[in-house]
């Protein structure tokens, strides 16, 4: 396998934190949290890491190179949720009670913390490929508008974009049917904007990142001629 190329050294770190995130993300969303009176998974204090991150690789490295990242943590969240399918398939040891007293409540347990519903998955999929890429789409052809100026501008308008397809997309189709009308409406609004204030507050941190990496690969691609069609690999 040939080593990436020196003008993209800092891509496979990225990529990997990118993908880590996700799949931390996918496994603390069980817990349920306030956060200045709203009810919000716990996954809303790393998952918009994940795109601050995507608009970090969108910027330094463009679309196709991000377009990579997306399939690439989506690949890696799957190999997850096999992974604690299949552990939670297998029988426990008898001694096994992780603390919990007996095998029977320790199996609960996992099945409770780590178990996904079929439908859980198809939203979170859904809502994360949707998300991701509207959010690297929208940066960069902005980006391309803007002759690369406005940097905050692109990241918090495709992040309000990407974070709002996102929110709407995974709470309709995870709970439509089962909250009520204007609880499901709150919902998608709490997330949406909790997560679009979260991103905005860390702008400069992503000015800082985008233009130390934009030095150290020496790139600052424009996707004036790119395929945008998300299967293209």
């Amino acid at each position: 396998m040939s080593s990436p190329t020196p003008e993209r050294r800092w891509y496979p770190f990225l990529v990997g934190l990118f993908t880590g995130t996700l799949i931390v993300s996918n496994i603390i969303a069980v817990k349920l949290v306030t956060v200045f009176g709203l009810v919000l998974p716990a996954a809303v204090v790393v998952f918009p890491l994940a795109y601050v991150l995507g608009d970090v690789l969108t910027e330094v490295y463009g679309y196709a190179y991000a377009r990579r990242a997306i399939w690439t943590g989506f690949a890696a969240n799957l190999v997850a949720v096999v992974a604690i399918a299949l552990g939670g398939l297998l029988p426990p040891a008898p001694f096994w009670d992780a603390g919990l007293g007996s095998v029977t409540a320790a199996q609960r347990a996992y099945a409770a913390l780590l178990g996904f519903t079929p439908r859980l998955l198809a939203a979170s999929f859904t809502a994360y490929l949707a998300g991701e890429f509207l959010n690297a789409y929208v940066l960069a052809r902005l980006k391309v508008r803007t002759a690369g100026r406005w940097l905050w501008l692109r990241t918090i308008a495709s992040t309000i974009v990407g974070e709002g397809a996102d929110s709407a997309l995974f709470i309709t189709l995870a709970f439509y049917g089962v909250l009520p009308g204007v609880a499901l409406a709150q919902a998608i609004v709490s997330q949406w904007l909790f997560k679009v204030t979260y991103e905005t507050a860390v702008t400069p941190l992503t000015y800082l990142v985008t233009h130390a990496l934009k030095r150290a690969e020496g790139l600052d691609p424009f996707d004036r001629e790119t395929d945008f069609h998300p299967l293209r690999f």
